[in-house]
């Protein structure tokens, strides 16, 4: 596309200064110096621990045809100086990706919680009724929502294969980042809203505003959003103000039956079943279901699509261990979500104890780590504090943070994640239910700049087996 028509398309009137190519056809949209390649426009994004400004020289060695930046540069290709790259980089990969939006049925799910869920859910869904959905999210890549030259790129393969739908998670820090920019959406979804991300936003107004710019006409006509908090009544209002259909979702008053590995309810007189566990799968099986009606999907295919979900990775998810306690993997990393799983863990005890095994992640809103305390306090019986993804942050600090949450000390707070996981399964006992949350479908941990191989499903399975073997063998010696 030349540079000429990609400004003509996004209605822009930078001047370029005078360079060699002054009208060159560009090919890609990139943000990253190191793969740029001959033909590629290259943003220079400002971030927290770099600025691409400093890279324009390498790109333009590499290849680059043409630099966007938010200032002038002295090199020898056109530059095209805005002031935002991240507002400006977007509608540029749209267009040179050929608008993908426009070729499929995006839907976008935004919230705290249940991004992942909702998206799996509906996914589904469609797939039940023929359709050939993809999908974006926490489970699909590094990044809950993909950088703008990323996304388009990814929705135009998709588009090219001829996929019906593409299902996407949100992120607030896409939101305000402007990743989702130049994608036009067939109908988002709201969840909820509660602390998370504050070492981002800072504020939960500025939280909930990053939110809110999904459900605006920019971005899509119709929303379904789950109204029975605040956060949800206030994005459903503003929606309507702002021109949008919305949905609105309650299920505050539903009657359902909650169990370890499945959900029932009633959806628009018909009795769903979900093979899902946790109270917090009603919601989002309802969000996903009215989503689907918006695109289309048959009531009674609906229900049956539910009926046939897979389990969902790191969400309420049952370990079968030897011994009589129910274990419970889950990624629940923020105050309200620790409640809500808690709660849910409750339902299924049957009378037995909670034992909580969480941390917190290094590196992030230092300021939820009392609240997750207070949560895992207040909603298990036992409570084992340790690791999640210390990343920079040194271990020991992010525990002792959790720790002043709490109103009284915690039955153990054990570094290391491991060991923590095999004293609360050597803590339990027959039905018991441990729920090991913060990381659950996260294959590694973060120590610093490295990796490390952790996976809470296999190392739930690893140490409850010796656990039952040296019981095993003690019971041998004492005969």
């Amino acid at each position: 596309m030349l540079l000429s028509a990609l400004l003509a398309a996004t209605e822009q009137s930078v001047s370029t200064p005078p360079a060699t190519g002054g009208d060159p056809d560009i090919g890609r949209v990139v943000h990253d110096s190191r793969i740029v390649t001959t033909g590629d426009l290259f943003c220079c994004i400002t971030g927290h621990n770099s600025d691409g400004h400093a890279y324009a020289p390498e790109a333009v060695e590499a290849g680059a045809v043409v630099v966007l930046a938010e200032r002038t540069l002295d090199i020898a290709v056109p530059v095209l100086v805005v002031p935002s790259v991240r507002r400006m980089m977007p509608l540029f990969a749209s267009q040179i990706s050929g608008v993908p939006s426009q070729q499929l049925d995006v839907i976008g799910v935004t919230g705290t919680n249940g991004k992942t869920s909702v998206v799996h859910l509906l996914a589904a869904i469609l797939e039940h009724a023929g359709r050939w959905p993809a999908t974006i999210g926490t489970l699909t890549g590094s990044l809950t929502t993909p950088e703008a030259p990323d996304l388009q790129a990814q929705l135009a393969s998709w588009a090219g294969e001829g996929r019906s739908e593409v299902i996407m998670e949100v992120s607030s820090h896409a939101l305000d980042q402007h990743r989702v920019d130049g994608t036009r959406f067939s109908a988002v979804a709201f969840t909820n809203l509660s602390r998370d991300h504050l070492d981002h936003h800072h504020t939960m107004e500025s939280y909930a505003a990053a939110k809110e710019r999904l459900f605006s006409p920019s971005f899509t006509d119709q929303a379904v959003v789950l109204v029975d908090s605040e956060a949800g009544r206030r994005v459903a209002d503003r929606a309507l103000e702002a021109g949008l259909t919305v949905v609105e979702v309650s299920v505050a008053n539903i009657d359902r039956t909650v169990q370890l590995n499945q959900v029932a309810f009633s959806w628009r007189g018909l009795d769903v079943q979900v093979p899902v566990g946790g109270d917090f799968t009603v919601a989002n099986s309802v969000l996903a279901a009215e989503l689907a009606l918006l695109a289309g999907v048959e009531p009674t295919v609906i229900v049956d699509g539910l009926a046939g979900v897979a389990p969902i990775p790191g969400r309420f998810e049952p370990v079968e261990v030897e011994g009589g306690a129910i274990v419970i993997v889950d990624y629940a990393h923020s105050p309200d979500s620790l409640t809500q799983l808690l709660a849910s863990a409750r339902g299924v005890s049957g009378g037995g104890r909670v034992i909580s095994v969480f941390g917190c992640g290094g590196e992030r809103d230092a300021g939820k780590r009392p609240e997750m305390g207070r949560a895992a306090h207040e909603g298990a019986d036992l409570v084992v504090v340790t690791s999640d993804n210390p990343r920079g942050d040194p271990p020991e600090g992010v525990i002792a943070d959790i720790l002043t949450g709490m109103a009284e000390p915690p039955a153990h707070a054990i570094v290391d994640r491991r060991q923590a996981i095999r004293t609360a399964l050597a803590l339990a006992r027959s039905g018991d239910v441990v729920v090991v949350s913060g990381k659950g479908h996260e294959t590694a941990q973060m120590f610093g700049g490295e990796s490390r191989p952790f996976d809470d499903r296999i190392v739930v399975r690893e140490e409850a087996a010796a656990l039952a073997h040296n019981r095993g063998s003690s019971a041998g010696n004492d005969s």
